[in-house]
């Protein structure tokens, strides 16, 4: 009898530890520690070094960044040039080839409160489709640079690019900026605008321009009515023609196979054209 009971007494007790276990809230697990990179730490075309918050500043002023531009970084690392130009009211995506910090970009956005303006996707700089950008905010080194030239000028002329101290390979900043302060390293802040693409022969009323192009910076000669006259201080401000040939200034705008301007001999100003 009393043998009896014990084992349903222990029965008992099972069940009712069982459905207490149950009920019980199960114990939270540690939350587990976002991930802090480290200045240096190697990733798949370069180290990951910060740009400073004033740097960052001065090249998205550079780059003029407003509510409609559409911003890229790549090799985009925590996701700051992104984050700060969708603060001034601009989209932007940055493309990162750590999953880590592309993860910890998008939640510092979403944190941040411009996580609809802001995106960060996984991926390859080389392989990365830019063509919507209209300002790309870099800090890549020279040789990371040159490699993307190519994508650099196919993009719309007058789409900008600023760059944290190091350049271009053959193609001068049109503007460079220190920041002030006591700034010690990567301090200068640089900016491209990419030129429209005007080298090649083109007609004109009673003669021919014939233009050699090394990025912004224009060369070449003009012939009118059979004289030839050397191309002097040509340059290109995205889409924006200007240079100097017989006494004159000519400017016009490059569409295509078209320039429409105005050239300015002698303090008069009349319209001119030319075709390829």
């Amino acid at each position: 009898m009393h043998r009896h009971v014990r084992v349903v007494l222990s029965a008992t007790a099972a069940i009712a530890l069982s459905a207490a276990a149950a009920a019980a809230p199960q114990q939270a697990a540690a939350p587990q520690e976002e991930y802090k990179p480290k200045v240096g730490q190697p990733g798949k075309d370069a180290v990951w070094v910060p740009t400073s918050p004033a740097l960052v500043e001065k090249m998205l002023d550079l780059a003029k960044v407003q509510a409609s531009d559409f911003v890229m970084d790549l090799g985009s690392g925590d996701g700051r040039n992104i984050i700060a130009a969708a603060k001034r009211g601009a989209r932007g995506r940055g493309v990162e080839f750590n999953q880590d910090l592309v993860t910890l970009s998008n939640r510092t956005a979403q944190r941040e409160g411009v996580g609809d303006k802001a995106s960060f996707v996984q991926g390859d700089m080389y392989a990365a489709d830019i063509s919507e950008a209209t300002v790309l905010a870099l800090f890549l080194l020279p040789e990371n640079l040159d490699k993307l030239v190519p994508k650099f000028l196919a993009l719309k002329p007058g789409s900008r690019i600023v760059a944290n101290t190091f350049g271009i390979t053959g193609w001068k900043p049109d503007v460079s900026e220190q920041v002030e302060g006591d700034c010690v390293n990567w301090c200068t802040a640089l900016l491209w605008i990419v030129p429209a693409p005007v080298e090649g022969t083109w007609k004109l009323a009673g003669g021919e321009l014939k233009l050699q192009q090394q990025f912004q910076v224009v060369s070449g000669t003009l012939v009118v009515n059979g004289a030839s006259h050397t191309i002097e201080n040509g340059r290109l401000a995205g889409a924006q023609l200007s240079f100097e040939a017989g006494g004159a200034k000519y400017e016009a705008r490059a569409a295509g196979s078209s320039l429409d301007g105005t050239v300015t001999r002698a303090g008069k100003k009349e319209s001119w054209k030319a075709t390829k």
